[in-house]
């Protein structure tokens, strides 16, 4: 069976109307159906890795987001069903989220080590 390496680079695309990213949930819902998958976080995309995130009180003028998404909660499931999920640590430094705000169990990888990283995944979802 192929290898899945969901690549998650623009963050909360859809994540108002659904309560979920659709690169994570689609990954997610492959691991349901027995695939090998994996998830890396680049770009803005890293945000989900910080630990703590409320997007509680959110409003577009008197509409009320009345289910927010909780993004930190879905990879910590994520992990806890055995899907590694990976970081790039240059892109967490450059958007200010420091090593000890992010989820415990998180891979961490280098901009340098990207090349190895997608070598080891059959296809390459990029969302």
């Amino acid at each position: 069976m192929a290898r899945y390496l969901s690549v998650v680079e623009g963050a909360y695309r859809a994540t108002i109307e659904e309560q979920d990213d659709t690169g994570v949930w689609f990954t997610h819902a492959m691991k349901n159906a027995g695939a090998e998958v994996g998830v890396l976080l680049r770009g803005d995309g890293v945000s989900y890795a910080q630990r703590g995130q409320d997007a509680g009180g959110l409003r577009f003028g008197t509409r009320e987001v009345r289910v927010p998404p909780e993004l930190d909660r879905d990879l910590e499931a994520m992990m806890a069903k055995g899907i590694p999920v990976f970081v790039v640590n240059e892109d967490a430094t450059d958007r200010g989220i420091p090593e000890a705000a992010l989820l415990p169990g998180l891979r961490q990888v280098g901009r340098d080590g990207l090349a190895r990283l997608f070598a080891g995944y059959d296809r390459v979802l990029h969302w």
